[in-house]
């Protein structure tokens, strides 16, 4: 422990940077060093890819505990929160959580907190009942709910316990992403595509939750139209063999960039005509939060707490998860108006500015990590404003 702080380790069992790990990194990146210092444990892929955005004051621990069975990455992670008298332990996602919780309970680390950040939809069978979260919920003192869908998720289908539900919705650093970004004008030609091509961009990790083949479908349909609609697709996962397969199959050899992952989206954006967010399932997508903060057109699947962000009409458009037809069609509804886009993308960098902002998010994780700290110790970590509760209402 350093003077006063309190010691908060952030942990991660996933090996691929996603949307829950930007989420952790602005946590790293942000919250106040007067009052914490902070801690990273991640498996050493994803601390690979992290490193060159995660604050030099952080310190870190290799390690990648999936299962009871990894006794010594366990034990690992176990002298880790001991050695460094970790006090919050703060786990990402629920197989994080499901390991890393009962350990820091073991270590003596007096808060745990989970933030599960998407609904779980690949679930099945016994998995599905949801027992197992109820049993690993006595070792987890607090949720964070990144979204009202995220909530009502865990509190009605879950059911975990109402009083251990926090919402916190999701913010972007809206400081960085501005409408006044340029991007480099070699930058389309880097991938093969023309200037005047219409080019659509997705962010995510390539897996099924994400949606990319009913991205890729869509723009089959749309060739006859616009033939020579272009996608760029950063991000990295277990599909992308299986993803370049149903490329060539589509006739999209052309047409389709995938670079993999970047850590700074910002020039990509800045040149898409329309950002897409197909996914089937969502906490609340920092990537439609950073792409309407940048005044980008934004098309997105209608799920979870995504629509609290795209406002069908008013911050972009939505349509039904896995509908190809849907999504093709309001991308073409998006290319054909570019009125009505730059309307739209106007509309929703003020609305994300207003209530989805970075700051915001820090302050009130801090205040949470305030309230279960005394509620644990019963000694005040520090004084803090409530903040206030509004509507989400988009005029």
């Amino acid at each position: 422990m350093s003077g006063q702080t309190i010691a908060v380790c952030m942990f991660d069992n996933e090996s691929v940077r996603g949307g829950a790990e930007e989420h952790m990194l602005g946590l790293l990146r942000l919250l106040d060093r007067t009052r914490f210092h902070l801690l990273l444990a991640c498996p050493e892929e994803l601390l690979a890819v992290l490193e060159p955005d995660l604050p030099r004051d952080v310190k870190v621990l290799a390690v990648a505990p999936h299962s009871p069975k990894q006794v010594r990455a366990m034990h690992n992670l176990y002298r880790f929160l001991r050695s460094e008298r970790v006090q919050i332990l703060h786990s990402h996602g629920f197989r994080s959580s499901l390991i890393a919780s009962p350990i820091g309970r073991a270590a003596g680390v007096p808060v745990t907190l989970e933030t599960p950040h998407v609904r779980e939809f690949w679930r099945k069978g016994w998995k599905a009942s949801y027992a197992i979260d109820r049993q690993s919920a006595r070792f987890v003192d607090r949720y964070i709910a990144v979204s009202e869908a995220n909530r009502k998720y865990l509190v009605e289908e879950k059911r975990l316990p109402q009083n251990k539900v926090t919402l916190i919705r999701n913010g972007c650093d809206v400081q960085r992403f501005t409408p006044q970004h340029r991007a480099p004008s070699s930058l389309r030609m880097s991938a093969g595509f023309e200037t005047n091509d219409p080019l659509l961009l997705v962010a995510g990790r390539l897996e099924s939750q994400k949606g990319h083949l009913v991205l890729l479908r869509a723009i089959a349909q749309l060739k006859s139209e616009f033939p020579r609609i272009r996608l760029v697709a950063l991000g990295e996962g277990s599909l992308r063999d299986e993803l370049q397969m149903h490329i060539r199959k589509l006739g999209l050899l052309d047409s389709v960039h995938m670079p993999g992952h970047t850590s700074d989206i910002r020039d990509w954006m800045a040149a898409a005509d329309v950002c897409v967010l197909p996914s089937f399932a969502e906490g609340l997508p920092l990537f439609a939060m950073e792409c309407l903060a940048a005044a980008r057109p934004m098309v997105a699947s209608a799920v979870d707490g995504t629509p609290e962000i795209i406002v069908d009409g008013k911050t972009g458009l939505t349509f039904p998860p896995g509908d190809v037809d849907g999504l093709a069609r309001a991308i073409a509804r998006l290319l054909r108006d570019r009125a009505f886009a730059a309307q739209l993308g106007y509309a929703g960098s003020v609305w994300v500015r207003e209530w989805f902002t970075l700051d915001r998010q820090i302050r009130e994780t801090e205040e949470l990590y305030d309230d279960v700290w005394c509620e644990k110790t019963g000694k005040p970590l520090s004084t803090h404003v409530e903040h206030e509760t509004k509507e989400l209402v988009p005029e």
